[in-house]
């Protein structure tokens, strides 16, 4: 299996964080770093952390098994964003009633893996 990084209970709409994600699948680990760098979304700078995550993590794994790995041919295999769990909230409305305000949370999965060489 990949080695993967998740992080849970991030504090951002799955919408809005899939905006990001969707922008980095597939791409290489250096390209992603620097279309998060310098992406305007908030969502970019908790996706960064967890990419960082999983390329330490296959680092660590490489060094288990005694084998190189080289950060210029990982990829991001896998990257996606699911919902977690919601925060639920009340507000006061007219005629003493409330409405209900959905703070969402966010559940990031990202998994890296080597490209083979030609």
């Amino acid at each position: 299996m990949a080695p993967r990084a998740i992080q849970r209970g991030v504090r951002q709409s799955p919408r809005k964080m899939r905006l990001v994600i969707d922008q980095i699948r597939g791409k290489s680990v250096n390209e992603a770093y620097a279309l998060l760098k310098f992406s305007k979304k908030r969502a970019a700078k908790q996706i960064e952390k967890v990419l960082r995550s999983a390329v330490a993590n296959a680092e660590q794994d490489a060094l288990k098994e005694n084998r190189a790995f080289d950060v210029d041919r990982a990829y991001v295999s896998y990257a996606v964003v699911n919902e977690g769990p919601t925060l639920r909230r009340y507000q006061a409305a007219a005629l003493g009633r409330a409405t209900p305000i959905r703070k969402r949370t966010s559940t990031v999965e990202i998994r890296v893996a080597l490209r083979e060489e030609d």
